[in-house]
């Protein structure tokens, strides 16, 4: 399970509204009959339409100053072996978008009017989607990067001969490209992966928008608060703040598998996760300790999934496994410092 938690984009180049953003969450109902369309819901309505969702964010934004997020993203991606507990995708996806977000209201430290935050207290939208596609920042697209731009200029130098501005052997050039394609480390049905195909399997995910104010439009909740769950004494009064996402993130994963009576495996825990950052010997000594039936699927989650990977024998599988390690160490770090990091 990885689940992010993003701030409204502010700028030069970006709306004041969530019109954008809700556009954008509406991209795979283009071309589809009502019946198949995946509609807005909340946690007591469905078929909310994209216009009510940006009256109602953009409605609710009282005194946030213009250069604040009026709104919070949530995406959350369930594993390939999470999705295959669900039944029914799109309703079992629901279901769970509605208790994942109990569990966010419980990550805030915060009281309005004395008393502590409930679901009623916040104001979401939720979407299923059910494709993905390979963006500029996946590792894929990175590491076939060398490949495309060698294909780029053999094309380049294609164009230039086909219309008279250089010399060259077109076959020839032709044959490289061909050879160029096969070569790239990372294939999807015997393509190279470029930016922008759709990826191959189960991919639904949940997108949720939640304003950065609350249902009344007069208590500011953000968790991309700085200030983890505390207590400050302002005005001569003790006053709660702050947004525990340790708490949420781990929360989360018991959620679902409560929910589905899914068995998580080791590997694929918030806590194995978080000590793989903060304490790889750690990570790498509970991983080694796990029963034989655990630890060969653990290891099977790693391999397919990209998880974080131990170092074994034979060397050759060492060495590839250390690079494995770096990258995912350097990606995981990053996740870490932008608070977005996956579970």
């Amino acid at each position: 399970m990885y689940i992010t938690i993003t701030p409204q984009k502010l700028g030069n180049n970006y709306s004041q509204s969530s019109a954008d953003f809700v556009g954008y969450l509406e991209k795979e109902n283009q071309g589809l009959e009502q019946r198949d369309m995946e509609h807005f819901f909340n946690h007591y309505g469905d078929e909310i339409s994209a216009e009510e969702v940006v009256k109602e964010i953009d409605g609710n934004t009282a005194k946030l100053k213009k250069k604040e997020p009026k709104f919070y993203s949530i995406t959350v991606s369930p594993s390939k072996y999470e999705l295959r507990k669900l039944q029914n995708n799109s309703q079992d996806l629901k279901t769970y978008t509605r208790e994942l977000m109990k569990d966010y209201v419980a990550g805030f430290n915060r009281e309005i009017n004395g008393r502590p935050i409930t679901i009623d207290d916040i104001k979401y939208y939720a979407k299923i989607e059910h494709q993905r596609t390979f963006k500029g920042t996946d590792f894929q697209i990175k590491e076939n990067q060398p490949f495309a731009t060698k294909i780029l200029q053999l094309k380049t130098e294609i164009r230039n001969i086909q219309e008279g501005r250089a010399e060259g052997n077109i076959k020839r050039m032709e044959k490289e490209i061909a050879k160029l394609e096969r070569q790239a480390p990372h294939q999807q049905n015997d393509k190279r992966i470029v930016q922008g195909m759709k990826k191959d399997g189960n991919q639904s995910h949940i997108h949720i928008i939640v304003s950065r104010k609350d249902a009344s439009n007069s208590v500011s909740l953000s968790p991309g608060s700085k200030h983890k769950a505390s207590e400050v004494e302002m005005h001569g009064k003790k006053v709660k703040r702050g947004f525990d996402r340790d708490a949420f993130f781990a929360k989360a994963e018991k959620t679902f598998d409560k929910t589905f009576g899914y068995k998580r495996n080791f590997a694929e825990t918030y806590k194995a996760r978080k000590d793989f950052i903060k304490n790889p010997n750690l990570y790498f000594a509970a991983l080694m300790k796990l029963p034989a039936n655990e630890k060969a699927l653990a290891f099977k989650m790693i391999t397919k999934s990209g998880l974080p990977i131990v170092p074994s024998i034979p060397v050759s599988q060492a060495q590839i496994a250390l690079r494995v390690f770096k990258r995912l160490r350097r990606g995981a770090e990053v996740a870490i410092k932008s608070s977005s990091i996956g579970i």
